[in-house]
């Protein structure tokens, strides 16, 4: 008998969330940003779930091989372009589109001199204030002209520090204020928003959107109450079962170091799931677990943790849930428990989360 962890993965929120990109983007064409094996999802349901997108963004080259090998025919983005210069064939081979965002890159680039014949795309990257990767203008001004004259079909490219937050510099404003100065004249296709600036910053959509975390239906913000109204659906959902039902006596403790002290007589559940299956160590006492048809009156419930969460295993207490027992279903995080519900009372986001998901815990695409 197996251990009864499972993520399931559901290609149809996958379809539904790329339609909500698409209604909020009407005017511009999709990468969908499946970076970290589709944020933890698998490239296997990836490709099923997103496959009307105009192209996928990924990080590594391998990917890209892999997503040829599987019949892939769209665009594929190199999000950090090209890591050592005997990648350049490969890429070329693969018809992938590239990021440049530094010199060296660049002098690859202008060695290479297109010798294919093939049309290349160059997503060339502005530092326009994040500080992370990208020319700054002048120096971006420059590259443009080099590219060009070596005979690629350029774009323009950045990336937004703050679209998820209200008053925090660099603001959308600011960095686009530089990108507008830095291509002043540079006529290219422009790509821009992330899935923050999809949602709240419209006027940065452009002729390239590059949504990643909406698209598995998690909140750019970290905040679930941020995206309640924006129609997105979880496409993880990660459950398992209640495998022992321990009876605790008023102040007897819970787990290593007694965190969770019984205020009285009363039960708790041990489920199948730890901190080596990806669940967060950090869970405070109180985050929510949701137990199925556990209910006094045979409804499912939200019971909260209860106590450290260990390796392999978490405790819940049931007090609200008189009907749970072995064998019973609960959900970690998903279409009942927001991920970002879970990483907000474990002082993380739900990115980590979903991305974190260990490879001991099967994975099913439905």
């Amino acid at each position: 008998m197996n251990r009864p962890i499972l993520a399931s993965i559901d290609v149809n929120a996958f379809s539904h969330n790329l339609s909500r990109v698409r209604d909020l983007a009407p005017e511009s064409k999709i990468w969908s940003v499946i970076k970290a094996k589709g944020y933890g999802h698998t490239l296997d349901a990836v490709l099923q779930g997103l496959e009307s997108t105009d192209g996928f963004a990924i990080l590594d080259i391998t990917d890209a091989q892999w997503l040829r090998d599987h019949a892939w025919g769209g665009r594929i983005l190199l999000l950090e372009g090209l890591f050592h210069q005997n990648e350049v064939d490969l890429a070329v081979k693969l018809r992938c589109d590239l990021v440049i965002h530094n010199e060296k890159q660049l002098e690859w680039l202008e060695a290479y001199q297109n010798r294919s014949g093939h049309e290349i795309n160059i997503f060339l990257k502005l530092n326009s204030g994040m500080n992370r990767l990208g020319f700054r203008s002048e120096p971006y001004r420059l590259a443009f002209h080099r590219l060009h004259a070596a005979g690629y079909h350029m774009h323009h490219m950045t990336h937004f520090a703050n679209a998820d937050q209200v008053e925090r510099s660099p603001s959308v404003g600011e960095q686009m204020d530089c990108f507008d100065r830095a291509i002043a004249g540079l006529s290219a296709p422009i790509s821009l928003a992330n899935s923050a600036a999809i949602l709240w910053h419209r006027q940065t959509l452009g002729d390239w959107v590059r949504p990643g975390i909406m698209l598995y239906g998690v909140s750019p913000t970290g905040a679930y109450a941020d995206i309640v109204r924006s129609d997105l659906q979880a496409v993880m959902t990660l459950r398992s079962e209640v495998i022992d039902i321990q009876e605790l006596k008023k102040g007897e403790h819970v787990g290593y170091g007694g965190r969770f002290e019984a205020p009285e007589d009363m039960r708790v559940g041990i489920v199948a799931c730890g901190y080596a299956d990806g669940y967060p160590r950090q869970a405070a006492d109180g985050t929510p677990v949701w137990v199925d048809a556990a209910g006094a009156d045979g409804t499912a419930v939200i019971c909260p943790i209860a106590g450290q969460v260990s390796m392999d295993m978490l405790t819940i207490d049931l007090r609200g849930a008189p009907s749970a027992k072995v064998g019973t279903v609960v959900e970690l995080w998903g279409k009942e428990v927001p991920v970002d519900d879970v990483a907000q009372m474990s002082g993380t986001i739900g990115y980590e989360l979903i991305c974190a998901l260990a490879p001991r815990v099967p994975v099913t695409i439905k």
